[in-house]
């Protein structure tokens, strides 16, 4: 069946999206420094699913969308906040990231409704590929960096095995919507630079929602292929301990073994917590403002944001912002509840949410969610768009 949407709009989201805050001087073009190729692409991909929009000559949408004006209302207030914020704040920056982050996240859904099959499965398919890219620019091309940890393409090792770990789930959405196994043959390598970004929160909140994937799919699971992907697994992990170079080996033993299991360091996670903490309950009611803690606390201790989004949340926006971001949370949870019109597809969307989400509450500021975002609004595009077709939603094979 030929799908209802065009590629080019999700194509180019997807692009927007994983650019991140990519301006042109991390290509060398320092004039141009003030260039935001993320407001460029954005415009374009709106221009683009303008055109998808009118040519498919839908009427209307689907209804329990209260999950999203919860979440567009959130934004709002964030930006709003910027009104009592402390002087010290980057407001503009923080601002654009807001407007960017709710405009993607308004314009996937709009996107998924058309055709939510075929909107997810190309969603997964290129991050697939933009893992799959991303990892071997890593291994090969740019290689550690200044404390011994793998990225690509200029972003940062948390960022880099979200994308990665993203990939994993990639794998396993085309085998499950396909039936082809060559995408889990890819995965070693997406386990192999999410292990190289040295980033244990990233590997912790994969292996938190793996277990939680196989936990509900295990009376749908045979032994013998659980068995055989756990040697072949086990194999390629010794394999790589034995021949692989010694920068990888020392990665694994200084950020694993020492730091995490002998010294128990956490990157100073627990002082940035507890001063956000403090920060919310001087200002419980509105919070400090957009960007408040940089503007009260990390200005002086060179600290970007408290590494937690729910902290972040409450000691810059308050209860009036934990209300509104549970509400949205509450309302999301009901729509996507047992998968809706597409329960392999929802879930499927759901499992990547909650894997950035878990990630969010480790590293990363506000725009740095958007994933999380997104993926949310997949799985309710996917829950709630009626199906056209009664032979459009395939099963696990």
């Amino acid at each position: 069946m030929t799908s209802r949407i065009f590629l080019a709009p999700g194509l180019m989201l997807v692009l927007v999206t994983i650019g991140g805050r990519y301006t042109l001087d991390r290509a060398g073009l320092v004039d141009l420094a003030w260039v935001d190729l993320r407001v460029i692409g954005l415009i374009l991909a709106i221009v683009l699913l303008v055109i998808d929009v009118a040519r498919r000559g839908e009427k209307g949408t689907p209804s329990r969308e209260g999950w999203l004006l919860a979440a567009l209302l959130f934004f709002l207030f964030q930006i709003a906040s910027a009104l009592w914020a402390p002087p010290a704040s980057r407001i503009g920056p923080q601002t654009l990231d807001l407007v960017l982050l709710g405009v993607l996240v308004l314009a996937f859904y709009v996107y998924a409704v058309g055709d939510p099959d075929q909107a997810i499965r190309t969603v997964f398919r290129l991050l697939f590929v933009v893992a799959t890219v991303f990892a071997l620019a890593a291994i090969l091309i740019s290689g550690p960096g200044e404390q011994g940890r793998y990225s690509a393409f200029g972003g940062g090792p948390n960022v880099f095995v979200r994308i990665e770990i993203l990939g994993v789930i990639s794998a396993v959405a085309l085998f499950m919507l396909t039936g082809k196994r060559w995408p889990l043959l890819v995965t070693p390598l997406f386990l192999l630079a999410a292990v190289l970004s040295g980033s244990r929160a990233g590997l912790l909140a994969g292996a938190v929602v793996g277990f939680a994937a196989l936990l509900k799919l295990r009376h749908r699971l045979r032994t013998g292929p659980i068995v055989a992907a756990a040697l072949v697994l086990v194999a390629a992990g010794a394999a790589l301990w034995a021949f692989a170079p010694p920068a990888f080996t020392d990665l694994f033993q200084e950020r694993f073994v020492e730091q995490t299991v002998q010294e128990q360091y956490l990157s100073d996670r627990t002082s940035i917590w507890a001063a956000a903490w403090n920060l919310f309950l001087d200002r419980p009611v509105a919070g400090a403002g957009l960007d408040g803690f940089y503007g009260v606390i990390g200005v002086n201790q060179a600290v970007e944001y408290p590494h937690n989004y729910l902290l972040g949340v409450a000691s810059e926006g308050g209860l009036i912002g934990l209300g509104l971001l549970t509400a949205s949370l509450v309302l999301w949870t009901r729509v996507v509840h047992g998968g809706g019109n597409r329960p392999q597809l929802t879930g499927l969307a759901v499992a990547a949410a909650v894997f950035v989400a878990l990630s969010s509450l480790f590293s990363g500021d506000y725009y740095d969610s958007r994933l999380a975002w997104i993926f949310a609004a997949l799985a309710a595009a996917a829950a709630l768009t009626p199906v056209k077709s009664p032979d459009r939603e395939l099963v696990l094979r």
